[in-house]
């Protein structure tokens, strides 16, 4: 199984912890020798021994008594055992010491007791140090999977959200085709040729994490030629395109507003209905304003949005956090929406 990167740099910092500790208790053993001459001989194997010692403890604390006691919360027994290793494992390493350096390999300065003192603070301290890089992996570890789970869940919201635009727009368009066909109108299968460009766009294209903004445009126009049907071009309609469309945004957010501004805006006979929309590019952000008038004959929700306005809402607080501004001016006589989405 391959290693995660982040157990490739768990494993490379404990290296090099080690690797400066036997410089440094090689230094320290060093420190200690009388004479003209070192001899490097004893000096490496009381470093092995006293490297060997510390990994073994350090380890066994490590991979074992912490994962055993203390992530359980049993202090106690985490306490009992954690002493009862480190004093087998010091009597170990004295006797290991005694049978390979006897009574020469002794210090004389400064006092014997002081050392041992200093040197078991020291053993403590560098076991402790290990411990921590414990939690502090854990810690790492736990993280990274709780912002994994977050990730999966707001895709999975996401997704959600965009099947939800699917069945919603179906739902308005049959109804036009509905139309159409009670009044045996001749523009049925042109609505019929649109709407399988629509749902072909809204099944394959749709479904990517980003889309580029022309296809997009394509769409919308594509929806826009279905209202005009049904409408008989009855109603003013203005959309404009200014700048790059070669961008990429998240699929099915600007069409809602459309939806909208169809729904509650325009209907049939009405020669004061009208609707202005204007997508602009430029290098560092995309703004799309689109207003619709207002008809009194329309019912509308109670807290004023709907479903489709909450969804899209919802998908661009996942898809452009703290990247996009949302302006609505909801009027008498009008209703208009300023959506502006920072480029990454």
């Amino acid at each position: 199984m391959v290693m995660t990167l982040h157990r490739k740099r768990e494993v490379l910092l404990h290296t090099a912890f080690w690797a400066v500790y036997v410089s440094f208790i090689i230094n320290h053993i060093t420190s200690y020798q009388t004479g003209p001459q070192i001899h490097w001989g004893r000096v490496l194997l009381a470093s092995l021994i006293s490297v060997s010692y510390l990994i073994v403890l350090s380890y066994l604390n490590y991979f074992y008594l912490i994962p055993a006691f203390l992530l359980r919360k049993k202090i106690g027994g985490f306490i009992i055992s954690f002493v009862g290793c480190f004093a087998v494992l010091t009597l170990v390493r004295v006797g290991i010491e005694t049978l390979a350096f006897g009574r020469s390999w002794e210090t004389k300065s400064p006092a014997r007791t002081q050392i041992i003192i200093q040197s078991t603070i020291s053993d403590l301290f560098i076991v402790l140090f290990i411990g921590l890089l414990r939690f502090a992996a854990d810690w790492v570890e736990f993280d990274t999977h709780r912002r994994q789970l977050e990730t999966e869940k707001l895709n999975a919201e996401l997704k959600f959200l965009k099947a939800q635009v699917n069945p919603h727009f179906l739902f308005n368009t049959l109804n036009n085709l509905y139309y159409l066909s009670t009044i045996k109108s001749d523009t049925a299968p042109l609505v019929i040729s649109k709407l399988s460009e629509v749902m072909r766009y809204m099944i394959y294209d749709s479904n990517q994490e980003k889309i580029e903004l022309a296809k997009e445009i394509e769409y919308m126009q594509h929806y826009m030629g279905l209202e005009r049907l049904r409408l008989r071009d009855g109603v003013p309609l203005e959309f404009k395109v200014a700048g790059r469309t070669d961008i990429l945004i998240s699929p099915l957010i600007l069409i809602t507003f459309l939806e909208n501004a169809f729904k509650h805006g325009v209907i049939n006979g009405n020669d004061q209905c009208w609707i202005k929309a204007r997508l602009e590019v430029n290098e560092n952000r995309l703004v799309y304003t689109i207003a619709n008038s207002k008809i009194k004959t329309v019912s509308y929700p109670a807290d004023g949005e709907g479903i489709g306005l909450k969804n899209v809402k919802r998908r661009l607080d996942l898809s452009y956090p703290g990247k996009h501004k949302l302006h609505i001016d909801d009027r008498e006589d009008s209703y208009s929406v300023i959506l502006t989405i920072e480029r990454p």
